[in-house]
């Protein structure tokens, strides 16, 4: 078996052993440093990625391939990639970048399919001068999304 497939599948296993994680970003160098990045349904704490990078080093022997090992959390600014980050930010204001518009909302909703974002925008009123409030709405589909990061607000 290849090096990089023997690590693809050990930390597979180790997921399934864990299935509130889920990879984000799996990199092997041409001089075999592994790099693992992992996030959670309800976050990723120092444990889990002591117990992935034991189920991944254990399994591998350094007298045949010489290698290193970092397995992180997805950092707050991390853009998210995958469906499930979307479902655990539920709540959260994102902003999300597409081909024609740029979106900073709150994430409503997130389906197999796409997501929802809603915002308040001041427009012009329809009768009359001045501005009004209105609730605006995005169904923005996954595969129209260029990126997607948390907004992060003190």
């Amino acid at each position: 078996m290849i090096f990089k497939e023997k690590v693809s599948t050990l930390l597979e296993e180790a997921l399934i052993e864990s299935p509130s994680l889920f990879l984000i970003d799996l990199k092997i160098t041409d001089s075999n440093k592994i790099m693992v990045t992992l996030d959670g349904d309800n976050g990723v704490n120092l444990q889990d990625c002591i117990n992935v990078s034991r189920a991944i080093e254990h399994n591998l022997d350094r007298e045949e391939h010489d290698f290193s090992l970092e397995v992180t959390s997805a950092g707050a600014t991390t853009p998210l990639t995958n469906k499930r980050q979307y479902v655990k930010n539920l709540g959260r204001t994102l902003k999300v970048v597409t081909e024609t518009q740029e979106v900073e909302a709150t994430l409503t909703e997130a389906n197999d399919e796409f997501v929802v974002m809603e915002w308040k925008a001041r427009e012009p009123k329809k009768i009359g001068k001045g501005k009004e409030t209105v609730q605006k709405r995005a169904e923005i589909s996954y595969s129209e999304i260029k990126e997607a990061v948390v907004v992060i607000k003190f």
